[in-house]
C-alpha cells in the first residue's frame, strides 16, 4: 500500500467508525451470537495470496460485528493462532482446533510470554511434588528450583527468573554461540547433587547478540526426560519459519512446552503483537485462573469457549488479532514470504560488501537479517567507530558483545528498505572508518 492508497484507506476507516458511531443505537448491546461461531465463518488457513481491502472492511461488519466485542475478539484470536501456527508448520498439539488441548494467545511481548511460561512451570512442578509428599511447603519447593538458559539468551529471562523468584542460570554456549546438551546435562547433574530442582529452560532460536540457534534437537530430549518445561523465545526469527527454507531452525519444537515469537517484529504487524503457543492450555489457566463473580460470564463452564484472561498476566486485552488478520490477509502468505525472504537477501548482500573489505570482519554466521561486523583491531577501536556513525545520525546501529569482542550489529528490518539504502549505509560506514583509521594513524 503507497502512502496515497494509504490516505485513501485511512479517511474510508474514519467514516466506517463514524457511520458505525452514528448507527449505535440501531446495534444490540449485548451479542446474541453462540460459542463457536466465527470459525465456520472463515477459510482453515491463511490465505497464499492478497485479499483486497473492500473484502476484508466487508468481512469485518459481516463477520466480526455480529459478535462485537469479546466473542469475536476471542475468537478471531483463536483461529488467527491456528493460521499463523498452520504457516509455521507447528505440530499439531499447539493448535486450538475444535477441541484441541492447546493452543495459541497474544501476549504484549516476549519478555511476557517468557515469564508467563516460567509462572506456569513454577507452579506445575510445585503442585506435582506438593501431591508427591503432601507434607512439602511450597516455600521449600521454591528456594530449590532452578531454571536455565544459554548464555547468549534475551536478558528478559533473566528477569523473569528474578519476578518469578527462582534461580536462573547461563549455560556456556558453544562456538557458533548454542546451547548444546553437553552444557546443560553438566549443569544439571551439578545442581541436582546439590539437592536443586531443575524445572525450566528457555531455548533461544536466535539471539539478539547475533542471530544464533540454541540446538533444540539436542536440548529437548533431556527438558523431556528430566521432566523439565520447555520454552522457546524466538522473538525476531519466528517469522522466518514461515519460509520452508528456514524452517528447519525450528526443528525440534515438538520437543517444547510452549514457543513464542514477536509478528510485531518481522511480519508486519504492528506493535504489539507476540505469539506464543502451549501444548496444553491447562497448565497456564491452572497457574493464572481466578473467577470472581464480576468476571463470571455465560457458557464459561460449557467447555466451549477460550478464556483468554486465564493465558495471561492482565485481566483485560486489546483486539490484537484484528490486525494480524488485515496482515494475513493483504499480503498472503506468499508477500510475506517475499518480505521476509528479501531482507535476507539484503543481509547477505552487506555481508558480501563487509567481506570485500580487509579492514573488516564477520564475527558470526549471517543466517537471516542480521549481520554482526567490526574493524579488524581493538574494541576501543570499534567502539569510536560506532560512536562517530551513530553521531552522524544517518543510520544508527546497536552493539553487543560476543566473547572478548567489541562488535557492531547491522539490521536490516524497514519495511521499505532497497539494496540502494544498505550500499549507501556500508559506504558510510567505510567512509567513516577510513576518517577514524587516519586519525588513530596521525
Amino acid at each position: 500500500m503507497n502512502s496515497g492508497e494509504f490516505r485513501r484507506r485511512g479517511k474510508e476507516m474514519v467514516d466506517f467508525v463514524a457511520d458505525y458511531l452514528e448507527g449505535i443505537e440501531r446495534r444490540q448491546v449485548y451479542p446474541d451470537v453462540e460459542p463457536g461461531y466465527l470459525r465456520p465463518l472463515i477459510p482453515t488457513t491463511a490465505p497464499e495470496e492478497p485479499d483486497t481491502f473492500e473484502d476484508i472492511l466487508n468481512d469485518v461488519e459481516k463477520i466480526i460485528m455480529p459478535g462485537a466485542a469479546s466473542p469475536a475478539c476471542t475468537e478471531l484470536e483463536t483461529v488467527m493462532m491456528d493460521w499463523l501456527g498452520k504457516m509455521l508448520k507447528l505440530p499439531e498439539a499447539f493448535l486450538a482446533g475444535q477441541v484441541g488441548e492447546g493452543g495459541g494467545v497474544i501476549q504484549g511481548s516476549a519478555s511476557e510470554a517468557t515469564l508467563v511460561a516460567l509462572l506456569a512451570a513454577r507452579t506445575k512442578v510445585v503442585r506435582r511434588l506438593q501431591a508427591a509428599s503432601p507434607g512439602l511447603m511450597q516455600g521449600a519447593i521454591m528456594e530449590k528450583l532452578v531454571a536455565y538458559s544459554s548464555d547468549q539468551a534475551h536478558s528478559s529471562v533473566e528477569r523473569a527468573g528474578l519476578i518469578g523468584g527462582v534461580k536462573l542460570k547461563a549455560i556456556p554456549s558453544d562456538g557458533k554461540f548454542a546451547m548444546r546438551a553437553s552444557a546443560l546435562q553438566e549443569a544439571l547433574e551439578r545442581d541436582k547433587a546439590e539437592g536443586l530442582i531443575p524445572f525450566f529452560v528457555v531455548a533461544t532460536l536466535g539471539t539478539t547478540s547475533c542471530c544464533s540457534f540454541d540446538n533444540l534437537l539436542e536440548v529437548g530430549p533431556i527438558c523431556n526426560k528430566e521432566d523439565m518445561w520447555l520454552h522457546i523465545d524466538a522473538a525476531y526469527a519466528g517469522s522466518s519459519f514461515i519460509c520452508p527454507e528456514f524452517r528447519h531452525l525450528l526443528n525440534g519444537v515438538e520437543f517444547a512446552d510452549s514457543f513464542n515469537f514477536n509478528p510485531h517484529k518481522w511480519m508486519l504487524v504492528n506493535f504489539d503483537c507476540s505469539a506464543m503457543w502451549v501444548k496444553k492450555r491447562t497448565d497456564l489457566i491452572g497457574a493464572f485462573k481466578l473467577d470472581p463473580l464480576y468476571l463470571k460470564h455465560g457458557h464459561q463452564d460449557s467447555g466451549l469457549i477460550t478464556d483468554y484472561r486465564h493465558w495471561q498476566l492482565p485481566l483485560g486485552r486489546r483486539f490484537r488479532s484484528l490486525k494480524m488478520w488485515f496482515v494475513f490477509r493483504m499480503y498472503g502468505v506468499k508477500g510475506l514470504q517475499a518480505y521476509i525472504r528479501k531482507h535476507v537477501r539484503l543481509a547477505h548482500e552487506f555481508e558480501r560488501l563487509v567481506h570485500q573489505d580487509p579492514r573488516f570482519e564477520v564475527c558470526a554466521e549471517v543466517t537471516l537479517g542480521l549481520v554482526c561486523f567490526r574493524l579488524k583491531g581493538s574494541n576501543k577501536l570499534n567502539e569510536d567507530l560506532l560512536e562517530r556513525i551513530n553521531r552522524a545520525k544517518k543510520i544508527h546501529l546497536v552493539p553487543c558483545h560476543l566473547r572478548d569482542k567489541f562488535v557492531l550489529r547491522f539490521a536490516i528490518c524497514a519495511r521499505t528498505v532497497e539494496f540502494a539504502h544498505v550500499q549507501r549505509a556500508w559506504e558510510h560506514i567505510r567512509q567513516l572508518a577510513t576518517d577514524l583509521l587516519r586519525a588513530e594513524k596521525d
